[in-house]
């Protein structure tokens, strides 16, 4: 692997196949130390990427003296791949969710800020352009057998440097969930685009919730609400469409399901119903309950794949695409052997003027006045929303989802520091990035002179 860790959670590794292996069947017609692949697309193309190995068999005398040859059998090459992933992209996200991490622990902003999840695709057809998991590994470790150094020092390590969280992490949503709740408002005629609903810092039914810090934002309208993502405007929606609609539209949006990339090991999440609540704790649903719900909390569980594939929806005007990371698979002489099947792109069932709605929220969450307001220094309009989940193991997550140009969507961006804190400081920069260097490839903006000599600085 000559990048060494990049894109190591999408590629995966390869390493010797071992008895197990074999005497599981895991493996067909494979011969004791044969590398395979055990990771990411290594693993989940091994059919294609191996190949045959050859053979030869020749005759020899009792002094080792070769008698007679007889037919060999000539090796096959392996299949190639070619990946949607963009390599600048993916190089300069790496860098920079490293650097930012880094700057997270040594501002004291997050101290424990070590482990993020970063996901860029496609919304017009699922492409994932970019993938990054923190911590990450070196897959040339595992090709010719791990040494014990190296296996402790992944082994030990509290952030699971080997867990791919853009499809495992599980995590509360927070205001991101709120694209869910307005939608099923919407559609469920619940609420009004410019009706208002006043924010006196908590909810008359259920006093002891609020917003963040006590805050007191008065009389809202839906797009004001998204894009301050004030709680208890989102609480009134809740309590208005249910629980048992969120719940059905949190499915419509994809949640509770596997989003079916082609990597192994994805996990489901979790979307809060009376059911998920008797299950876990075997008490009854309250209405605190679906205030938590409809914020993103509580029961709630995404993956930042799932999260993709929400914002990706409401990029494209309502079509649910299932994410890809092959492209198509290659011959050994470069021609075309096929491409991997996949689920054609379906409308959900929400309307375009709620789309369209949640759109405008999301935009305005980037410009003046929004919790992200800092996003308005792109040369093109992008439609974000920051979010907070709460963590039961220390500081709260840090998430932003985006996506852009606002007015012909080309790419969504999802991520998620754990243990960063708000959203807007710990993911937005990062997903910020992201941007910056896809206008950039794109033309959008010009890229900065790196042989320009760099003007003295004061510190």
């Amino acid at each position: 692997y000559p990048y060494h860790e990049l894109a190591v959670h999408a590629l995966g590794y390869v390493g010797e196949v071992s008895s197990y292996e074999i005497e599981q069947g895991l493996f067909k017609n494979i011969s004791q130390g044969s590398l395979v692949g055990k990771g990411g697309l290594e693993k989940t193309y091994d059919k294609y990427l191996r190949g045959e190995d050859g053979a030869f068999m020749e005759e020899v005398d009792v002094a080792g003296n070769v008698v007679k040859h007889y037919d060999s059998v000539q090796p096959v090459p392996g299949k190639n791949l070619k990946l949607t992933i963009d390599y600048e992209l993916q190089k300069e996200l790496e860098a920079f969710t490293d650097k930012h991490l880094a700057f997270l622990r040594s501002s004291g902003i997050a101290p424990g800020a070590r482990a993020a999840a970063v996901v860029a695709i496609d919304p017009r057809n699922g492409a994932v352009r970019a993938m990054v998991s923190r911590p990450g590994y070196d897959p040339n470790w595992f090709v010719h057998g791990i040494s014990s150094k190296n296996w402790n020092s992944i082994n030990n390590d509290p952030n699971y440097p080997m867990n791919n969280k853009v499809i495992t992490g599980e995590y509360p949503p927070g205001s991101t969930f709120k694209i869910v709740t307005g939608s099923a408002a919407f559609e469920l005629k619940k609420v009004g685009l410019n009706e208002p609903i006043f924010d006196g810092g908590f909810h008359p039914m259920v006093p002891t919730m609020g917003n963040a810090g006590g805050e007191v934002l008065g009389w809202l309208t839906f797009i004001k609400a998204l894009a301050m993502s004030d709680n208890v405007y989102f609480y009134e929606l809740g309590y208005r469409v249910g629980i048992d609609n969120i719940e059905k539209y949190a499915h419509i949006f994809g949640f509770g399901e596997r989003t079916g990339i082609d990597l192994e090991g994805e996990s489901k999440g979790l979307v809060a119903s009376k059911k998920v609540k008797r299950k876990i704790w075997d008490e009854d649903w309250r209405l605190g309950d679906t205030f938590n719900a409809a914020i993103g909390q509580g029961f709630n569980l995404t993956t930042p794949i799932q999260l993709s594939v929400m914002l990706s929806i409401v990029a494209n005007g309502g079509t649910k695409y299932q994410p890809y990371l092959v492209d198509s698979i290659i011959n050994s002489d470069g021609s075309l052997f096929e491409k991997p099947k996949r689920a054609e792109g379906k409308h959900i069932d929400v309307s375009q003027q709620t789309i369209d709605y949640i759109r405008m929220g999301m935009s305005a969450t980037t410009q003046e006045g929004g919790t992200a307001s800092y996003f308005a220094g792109l040369p093109k309009l992008i439609a974000g929303k920051t979010g907070t989940a709460e963590n039961s193991h220390g500081r709260d997550h840090g998430l932003f989802v985006a996506y852009g140009p606002v007015d012909d969507p080309e790419l969504v961006v999802v991520c998620i520091v754990e243990q960063g804190g708000f959203g807007s400081v710990a993911a937005g920069p990062i997903v910020y990035k992201a941007f910056e260097e896809f206008f950039q490839e794109k033309g959008y903006m010009p890229r900065p002179d790196k042989a320009a000599p760099k003007k003295d600085t004061v510190q």
